[in-house]
């Protein structure tokens, strides 16, 4: 059974800084790129950042490029997004997706819901809040 479980979300002042992580099993995580994704209130669900299974491509949403950093482990089985310079727009939960693609450059697409389908597995979200 695939779970993937994200961490590290809270409270933080505009300007200040947050490191999400995720965890995912059940899975060879390194036959999957991994992505984070958001979704504020009223708002639909947004790519954040992905990397592709070995970590060397990236991909970052335009909004957050400069401030936010994708990374994983993979003897860890985990996934990183270090956010600085945090705004309150930055305020949403934050999901994160296990989507697989064992070569190439990031699988990474936002799915009509949270419920695994094939081989795209995502976690319950944590919640950021940025405040003023």
């Amino acid at each position: 059974q695939v779970q993937v479980v994200e961490s590290g979300g809270g409270l933080v002042q505009a300007g200040g800084s947050l490191r999400l992580s995720c965890t995912a099993s059940g899975l060879t995580f390194d036959d999957y790129s991994m992505g984070w994704f958001r979704q504020a209130p009223g708002k639909e669900r947004e790519k954040v950042s992905c990397i592709n299974w070995n970590g060397i491509s990236t991909y970052y949403a335009d909004s957050v490029k400069g401030r936010f950093t994708i990374s994983r482990d993979n003897a860890k089985n985990t996934l990183y997004l270090q956010m600085n310079s945090l705004k309150p727009e930055d305020t949403a939960m934050y999901y994160c997706a296990a989507m697989y693609g064992p070569a190439g450059p990031p699988v990474c697409f936002v799915t009509s819901s949270l419920v695994a389908v094939g081989r795209n597995y995502w976690g319950q979200g944590t919640q950021v809040t940025v405040s003023s």
